[in-house]
């Protein structure tokens, strides 16, 4: 009974929260000038910097021993070729793989062409955004370099979220300064295709969307019945059990007076 009087009183404080939540985040409409916006800003796999395990295929007609093999690229930021060797990928982009390759492979094979050695990222495994809170499998997606806001929670969102105070954050590498943070209105968004705030993602970018405040105050409420609803059903099983069981005695009894 004392533990059930402390979670009403947990949620009597919580109501009284709610009224003052409107201030309680963190976000300014400003920081929404840090981020692009997906029109603004050309990401391809052509500029995407590979980093492990991010996978590779290599495309050469002209040398079959490595046309269409796929490389992983290693703890160590190495990808190897049985006769060309070891070649240093991570940090660099497709396109910057492919000169190296090309130069490679030109001591040891005749290579033609303009462009002899393609190199395709067929694989994005190394980088990650995070959407957190109140959506569907919660943690770090990968990233690809045209993740938005509206991609990232598009289908994700779950019924206790607080679609209208949906926070995108951008962490700060840097001790002193603090985190770029700006507030969306998914429903808004949604119902009126408003994209004015449909920016563009960055790789290590947040988006956390918090518990509406009434669907925290049934979380709430369902914790404090829950107990109660099992001792009352446990006490009617008791009560039934033994009014069963006095019954079927009588029965009993009668029965064996009628001699049957």
């Amino acid at each position: 009974m004392f533990r059930s009087s402390k979670h009403i009183i947990k949620i009597a404080v919580g109501c009284l929260t709610i009224m003052t939540l409107q201030g309680c985040f963190s976000s300014h409409p400003d920081n929404l000038a840090a981020f692009s916006m997906p029109d603004q800003v050309v990401v391809t796999a052509e500029e995407y910097v590979l980093m492990p395990p991010d996978e590779i295929t290599v495309h050469c007609s002209l040398v079959p021993e490595i046309d269409g093999q796929s490389q992983r690229i290693r703890p160590d930021g190495k990808i190897s070729f049985e006769a060309i060797g070891e070649i240093e990928a991570a940090g660099k982009t497709p396109e910057e793989v492919t000169r190296i390759l090309e130069q490679k492979a030109a001591l040891l094979y005749n290579l033609h062409g303009d462009k002899p050695i393609d190199v395709r990222l067929v694989a994005y495994q190394s980088k990650r955004i995070y959407v957190l809170g109140q959506v569907n499998g919660p943690g770090p997606k990968v990233y690809t370099g045209r993740d938005s806001v509206l991609t990232a929670l598009a289908g994700r969102l779950n019924p206790m979220a607080w679609k209208s105070r949906i926070q995108v954050i951008r962490p700060s590498a840097e001790v002193n300064v603090p985190p770029k943070i700006f507030e969306i209105n998914y429903t808004w968004m949604a119902k009126h295709g408003d994209l004015r705030k449909n920016v563009l993602l960055e790789e290590g970018d947040m988006i956390y969307v918090p518990a509406h405040p009434l669907a925290w105050v049934a979380m709430q409420i369902e914790m404090v019945m829950r107990p109660i609803s099992r001792a009352l059903t446990g006490s009617y099983m008791v009560e039934e059990g033994f009014g069963g069981t006095s019954e079927s005695a009588a029965n009993a009894s009668r029965v064996g007076g009628n001699g049957y």
